[in-house]
């Protein structure tokens, strides 16, 4: 079996067991919602990407008034918008529909329904569509990937797909939930770099591990640890102030994903190098999960989203020290 199949068969029955109907964010419960993808991540990153994606939907289309999800139905969040390809939405006989090709669609063959962004002019606005075959068609191809190869974010190909809009043109980034799901992803590459971690302790727990691999899994646990803590303190915040009414949603979900980005970086190089080839060799489960994680890490943008944050702080924002 395939690991696009493989991953696409467990998705249908996380769904259908009612694993993900998850708390909202901001419900009071948001961090059982980031711990439960994190369980999720530590034993498949990629079912962890389906996951998270069907659990933002859920959310966006509870806060913006969209289309309530029909029952065993698989959502994704399809917002990639780089300058080309792009996909376009009309108004045409009383509805809207969706043209063009959306490039990164994770889980293109499994989804029933997505979220996907479309242009209206200059405008950027979201539209709920079902994965109808005579109106759309995973490209194939298009995600010849090794890391995150089950996650299957390959192009989608729109032709004239009836879409039903969520939200106003913009609002879909302009709102508090954006930067809540941010730190979902977060939680995930967090639970993605203890699972790889748990190599690393398996090893030492069989006695398989010499002083400076006790002194690498000292240091991935003071790692781990600190990053679970920035995680359940933003769950906190948000619970708090679901709807930012103080305005620290987005430096909040900067800094929490780069404390968990160096967190996954440091996890995967303290490893590597205390556990060896060996593992990398042997282990199909941690060589998956290591070329998965490094492959999902890449959804951030590195210095840029740092230097997007150092900026907000040269602009007033309060700093965290």
């Amino acid at each position: 079996m395939s690991e696009v199949n493989r991953v696409g068969a467990s998705f249908v029955e996380l769904v259908g067991s009612g694993a993900l109907n998850l708390p909202l964010p901001g419900s009071g419960e948001t961090d059982k919602r980031w711990w439960g993808l994190a369980g999720i991540a530590r034993q498949d990153l990629s079912l962890a990407r389906l996951a998270e994606g069907h659990a933002d939907a859920v959310a966006i289309l509870a806060e913006l008034g969209g289309p309530p999800p029909p029952a065993g139905s698989r959502w994704g969040v399809w917002a990639a918008e780089p300058p080309t390809p792009v996909v376009h939405a009309e108004e045409r006989d009383g509805g809207w529909v969706l043209t063009g090709t959306k490039p990164w669609c994770s889980g293109a063959h499994s989804c029933t329904h997505g979220l996907v962004t479309a242009r209206i002019g200059a405008d950027r606005a979201l539209f709920a569509a079902e994965m109808d075959p005579a109106h759309t068609e995973p490209i194939e191809d298009t995600w010849p990937a090794v890391g995150m190869a089950g996650s299957d974010s390959g192009a989608i190909r729109f032709d004239a797909a009836p879409a039903e809009p969520v939200g106003a043109p913009g609002q879909y980034l302009n709102r508090a939930g954006f930067w809540h799901g941010a730190i979902g992803v977060a939680a995930c590459w967090y639970g993605g770099a203890c699972g790889v971690a748990d190599t690393l302790l398996k090893q030492a727990r069989a006695g398989r591990a010499g002083p400076h691999a006790l002194a690498h899994l000292g240091a991935v646990d003071a790692a781990l640890h600190a990053a679970g803590v920035a995680l359940a303190e933003a769950a906190r915040a948000v619970d708090a102030d679901p709807l930012d009414s103080r305005g620290e949603a987005r430096i909040r979900a900067m800094r929490v994903r780069a404390v968990v980005e160096a967190t996954c970086d440091d996890v995967l190089t303290r490893v590597g190098r205390a556990s060896g080839a060996g593992p990398l060799g042997s282990d199909a489960a941690h060589a998956r999960r290591v070329a998965d994680l490094t492959v999902y890490l890449r959804q951030s943008h590195a210095e840029r989203h740092l230097a997007e944050l150092g900026t907000l702080l040269v602009e007033n924002a309060s700093p965290s020290w």
